[in-house]
């Protein structure tokens, strides 16, 4: 089964409740994982907090993602 994040909600600072196309929830905080220049620009919360769901994970404007296998195993 190919891993999908069909849902997410901002909880607060850098956190996100997830949904996943298996049925588990899981609630992350992404903090830590914003090193690099691509995640740079996330550090500011109001950035952060304006993600979508594309191509089964969640993304951001600036072209910034994370695999939703590496969001799975948080």
């Amino acid at each position: 089964m190919i891993l999908k994040v069909i849902k997410a909600e901002y909880i607060d600072n850098y956190v996100v409740r997830l949904l996943f196309n298996d049925g588990v929830e899981k609630t992350v905080n992404l903090e830590k994982e914003l090193y690099g220049n691509i995640f740079l620009p996330l550090k500011d919360v109001e950035t952060f907090r304006n993600f979508k769901i594309d191509c089964n994970t969640i993304s951001w404007a600036n072209g910034a993602d994370f695999a939703p296998e590496y969001l799975y195993e948080m």
